[in-house]
């Protein structure tokens, strides 16, 4: 079944506030919610090529508008295998470099069925980048940094992201993703 855009948008929105931001998965993000600084883009291409050039527009825009700070990109009809879009991240960041972006914009990735390298698809930790629908953050390079001069050292943010994970246990994690995919519902 696809989804409205208006529906893919309001899921993202509420995993942003009840995931990423209430349990502090990402402590830059609360701030940029607040000042609502986070463009939502919903791209349903059907072709890599076009998905990667919906990606550089989306830069392009984001370097004509500075009072967004970030943007998530949406792929809801695309990339639903993991490692098709992990193909699409390392494209994108090779055209990012050839492009000139390297330094000035940095991606962070999340697609639904994340696994990282040497985990088992069902640890908890997954869901650190566990998302509803597939999907590219990019992030101003400078940005990021001020952030980091500002909250101080952020290292051991993956590994206390990890541990959170682990303490809320499994069950936990998958009905608070759950219970922003099911938001139609709730209307």
């Amino acid at each position: 079944m696809q989804h409205s855009d208006e529906l893919v948008s309001k899921q993202t929105l509420e995993w942003v506030k009840s995931f990423i931001v209430a349990l502090n998965v990402c402590p830059f993000a609360k701030r940029e919610m607040e000042r609502e600084s986070i463009r939502l883009s919903i791209v349903r291409s059907k072709k890599v090529n076009v998905a990667l050039e919906e990606l550089m527009t989306e830069i392009a825009w984001l370097d004509d508008n500075p009072e967004t700070e970030t943007s998530l990109v949406v792929f809801p009809t695309m990339f639903s295998d993991f490692h098709s879009y992990l193909d699409l991240v390392a494209m994108l960041e090779d055209l990012m470099f050839e492009q000139g972006c390297e330094g000035v914009y940095q991606v962070a990735s999340f697609h639904p069925d994340y696994c990282f390298d040497g985990v088992e698809q069902d640890d908890v930790s997954n869901y650190t980048n566990r998302s509803p629908y597939p999907m590219i953050h990019l992030l101003r390079e400078d940005s990021v940094e001020k952030a980091i001069a500002f909250y101080g050292d952020t290292s051991t943010i993956p590994d206390d992201n990890i541990q959170l994970m682990e303490d809320m246990g499994l069950a936990k994690v998958e009905k608070i993703l759950q219970s922003c995919i099911n938001i139609e519902h709730q209307e």
